[in-house]
């Protein structure tokens, strides 16, 4: 009676513990955070194919292109003057309060200027002041000529090294011809190039435009898809409405499973083993000790036998040792050997005195009779049959009194599509489009009805400059002309003034080129000063920061035009200035293809979060789900049957098995000595004797010996390794089948059972507020990808961003580099043109026929 109080005092603190443990990792499990909602796929938002690839590789003359860019920054190094420009625009435009500092600053601007336009300043009053000598120069020249000085006089003194002067103008006149050459070549394919790009110029437009035209039309059908996609939403929530009772039933069940049942395994880990490992164990034992009885049987019947046996032949023996001839001298030692053995025939172990497991196997027989194994799987079948009692007893939310709050929602839901659709149209996107699309038509016909002019207008400029080139072309034929005819015509033997009228012709036309070279010379580097201030001023002032984008950053100078005023973008758009809105982040948006909601930061104007999370998230939805109401107390893990089974088992009366004892006399052996190496030893003493009726005895035992190993000792062994590990088995089990571990067992399950019965209803409200977390989950992703959607792919506004880079590309990579090119060939000739003046000059004198010579007495003349 103690023993029981005991127990039962045990059971009721281990009871307190498992539903301790149990709670505790129950009420840990309910402050997860909750399961992830079921995705849903809205499909893709219908995307607009943009044709425009606003890039621009120049080819081959990009080569020329460089060496400008070049050139340029030899000439202007400074950097770009931001904070310059700005100053100057807010002083003009007002973006800076008057203060005392203005005259300062005043004076300080145009110092700045001059600063970082000293460059072309410098170059400027190079071209100035070439255009202004070039004709003084040529009036003097032509006046000092003509008094027959500057190489006016006809007459040519003698001198040795003649021909080495006029070799040496000769090739100096030819590399300068060249390299004029070369500048009219890069003149002429700047100028080329210009006509060719212009023509790109109409594909690019083309794309603009109809890249705009599918900017316009594919927004409606972009926003349209969006509003229909709440039906996707909707649909999704009144599906688990209608099928509330399997969805939370399952979701109760497997909350349960995720809790309960990982409270129950550690619970039964604590015990020391689960219910399928007790009935294991039953069946374990059971076999255990069928094997220590059998083996025990055996044990015990052959040890009689084998006594006997043994008892007889150690006699035989005996008597044959008492033979006369044993008494010999020669053999009576070993005969005095084998004699001191015979004691050694004899058994060891005596398992006559184990005491037999029959009342424990009959009792674990009695125990195996009551199918434990279907006991438990009742249990926890009915634990599995949650979902079917959860969607019986919310049937009532369905067809119960509860019966007019599904339509009723799917009314609430109705109305919140049209409020949804009610916004899109709110906002006259369409019309605006659509007015936009026909503006789009009429701009670009209008621009359409300008390219015959353009034409025209590139016709008479490419005219122009080559009019321009042909001026150089005009001295350029003087010259070569001049230097084909004075070499060809060109006699070593004749005199000053008896030279040919081939070689005098190449003199004329080289002095001819001359002044054409005067003629020309002043007019063509005004030009070419003139295109290098603009064009030159232009690229490191527009075209450079438009392509690093320093330009945007002027733009974006906060307070640039009003001291009140902080973005100009925001405030020319959406007469808010205070929006952080800059020109150079939309531009980065819409390069990116992003949208334009995003790019302008339209939340501002109209907020489709704060819209969204006003009209699709509603209250009401809890309100649905109020009459959940579970019970789960009818679950029972194991009934009294199946109790009272463990119960049986653990007083079934193997624990108190003395294993010790059978594994004692199994340590002993079945004999003393070893009957195989008796019997050996035998036959090797019996083999020491002289041949005869002794030897034959001795060996004719130790054949009878072996024969009694054979057939009872070795069965024997057999049985006792049988009994050894049917015991270490029994050992193992034994401590499974204590009335307390069976205790523990019994205590973790009424832990289980009370966790499920008394705080299902915790689950059941922690499981409801995760359906209803998933039925609006649904609407939250359908905000979020709305959101998701305007940022990234409706009115993807890289049209815009195209528009910029392909302005950049016309104005700069077009028309400027090619401007930039054409002086840079145009200079080139110029600056050129005054070693050509000097060396025709020079060349001149030695091709002309003169009109006096040098004449010596002696008779010897040398013109060489």
């Amino acid at each position: 009676k103690q023993l029981i109080n005991n127990y039962q005092y045990r059971q009721f603190l281990i009871l307190a513990d498992m539903k301790h443990l149990c709670c505790e990792k129950f009420f840990l499990g309910m402050q997860r955070s909750p399961p992830p909602v079921e995705p849903l796929d809205f499909g893709f938002v219908p995307a607009a194919v943009y044709d425009t690839h606003a890039y621009y590789e120049p080819g081959t003359i990009g080569i020329l292109f460089h060496m400008v860019h070049a050139f340029l920054y030899m000439v202007q190094p400074n950097s770009f003057p931001k904070d310059l420009i700005v100053s100057i625009i807010q002083q003009n435009m007002g973006g800076i309060k008057p203060h005392s500092d203005c005259a300062l600053m005043n004076h300080l601007v145009p110092l700045q200027w001059i600063h970082y336009e000293s460059g072309f300043l410098i170059c400027a009053v190079f071209g100035v002041v070439f255009v202004v000598l070039t004709p003084i120069i040529a009036t003097c020249f032509c006046m000092c000529r003509c008094c027959d000085n500057c190489g006016g006089e006809m007459h040519q003194r003698q001198r040795k090294n003649a021909d080495c002067h006029r070799g040496f103008f000769t090739a100096s006149l030819i590399a300068t011809t060249i390299f004029i050459i070369l500048g009219v070549l890069v003149a002429y394919a700047a100028n080329h190039n210009i006509s060719t790009q212009i023509k790109s110029t109409r594909r690019l437009i083309n794309t603009n435009m109809r890249d705009l035209k599918t900017f316009a039309n594919n927004t409606p059908v972009q926003i349209d898809y969006l509003t229909a996609q709440y039906t996707t939403a909707k649909n999704k929530v009144l599906s688990d409405l209608d099928n509330i009772g399997p969805l939370l039933g399952a979701r109760i069940h497997s909350h349960l499973e995720k809790e309960v049942v990982p409270a129950l395994d550690g619970a039964l880990r604590m015990a020391g083993a689960k219910v399928e490992s007790a009935i294991k164990a039953m069946r374990e034992t059971k076999e255990a000790l069928e094997n220590v009885s059998s083996a025990l049987e055996i044990l015990q019947e052959g040890t009689g036998k084998l006594q006997a046996s043994l008892a007889g032949e150690r006699s035989s023996l005996s008597n044959t040792l008492s033979d006369p001839a044993c008494t010999n001298g020669a053999v009576s030692p070993t005969c005095n050997t084998i004699r001191s053995t015979l004691p050694q025939l004899g058994t060891n172990a005596d398992f006559s005195k184990l005491p037999n497991v029959n009342e424990a196997l009959t009792n674990i027989n009695t125990v195996l009779k009551i199918d434990l194994s279907n006991i438990v799987q009742k249990g926890y079948a009915s634990f599995n049959d949650t979902p079917a009692m959860v969607k019986e007893q919310t049937r009532n939310i369905v067809t119960g009194k509860h019966t007019s709050l599904i339509p009723k929602f799917k009314s609430m839901l109705d109305k919140i599509g049209n409020e949804i659709n009610g916004f899109s149209k709110m906002f006259p996107v369409e019309s605006s489009l659509a007015n936009f699309t026909i503006f789009l038509n009429e701009r670009h016909k209008f621009i359409e009805s300008f390219y015959p002019q353009v034409d025209q207008m590139d016709f008479y400029r490419w005219i122009a400059c080559v009019a321009v080139l042909c001026t150089v072309v005009l001295i350029l034929a003087f010259n070569m002309l001049g230097l084909l005819c004075g070499t060809c015509g060109y006699d070593k033997q004749a005199t000053p003034t008896t030279r040919g009228c081939l070689s005098n012709t190449g003199g004329n036309l080289l002095m001819a080129g001359v002044g054409f070279s005067f003629i020309f010379a002043w007019v063509l580097m005004g030009l070419v000063t003139t295109l290098f201030v603009v064009g030159g001023n232009v690229e490191k002032l527009i075209c450079e920061p438009l392509a690093n984008r320093q330009l945007f950053k002027i733009i974006d100078t906060p307070f640039l035009v009003h001291p009140e005023k902080r973005n100009f973008l925001p405030g020319m758009l959406f007469q808010n200035p205070n929006i952080d809105l800059t020109l150079g982040s939309m531009y980065r948006e819409c390069y990116e293809n992003n949208g334009l909601y995003h790019a302008l930061q339209l939340e501002n104007i109209f907020n489709i979060n704060s819209f969204l999370n006003r009209t699709v998230y509603n209250k009401d939805l809890a309100k649905v789900l109020e009459g959940v109401q579970v019970d789960l107390r009818d679950i029972m893990l194991l009934d009294q049957a199946g109790r009272d089974n463990l119960m049986n088992f653990a007083n079934s009366g193997v624990g108190e098995i003395d294993y010790p004892v059978y594994l004692a006399e199994v340590n002993k052996g079945v004999t003393i000595v070893d009957l195989l190496s008796f019997c050996s030893d035998l036959e090797d003493q019996a083999d020491q004797l002289p041949r005869g009726a002794l030897e034959n005895a001795l060996k004719g035992h130790a054949s009878r010996i072996r024969s009694i190993h054979r057939e009872q000792v070795v069965p024997m062994e057999q049985a006792m390794v049988r009994l050894l590990l049917g015991n270490q088995r029994a050992i193992e089990l034994a401590d499974t089948t204590s009335l307390m571990k069976v205790t523990n067992i019994l205590s973790a399950i009424d832990a289980a059972e009370y966790l499920i019965t008394q705080n299902a209803s915790h689950v059941v409200k922690q499981e409801t507020k995760a359906f209803v977390h998933s039925l609006v989950g649904y609407f939250k992703q359908y905000t979020d990808w709305v959101k998701n959607s305007l940022s990234a792919e409706v009115a993807q506004c890289k049209p815009i961003s195209n528009m910029v880079d392909s302005m950049e590309i016309v104005g700069c990579s077009f028309i400027i580099d090619s401007v930039n090119t054409f002086w840079m060939g145009l200079g080139a000739c110029c600056i050129l043109l005054i070693p050509s003046i000097v060396f025709s000059v020079k060349l001149a004198k030695y091709y002309r026929r003169m009109d006096t010579e040098d004449v010596f007495e002696d008779g010897q003349e040398n013109w060489n």
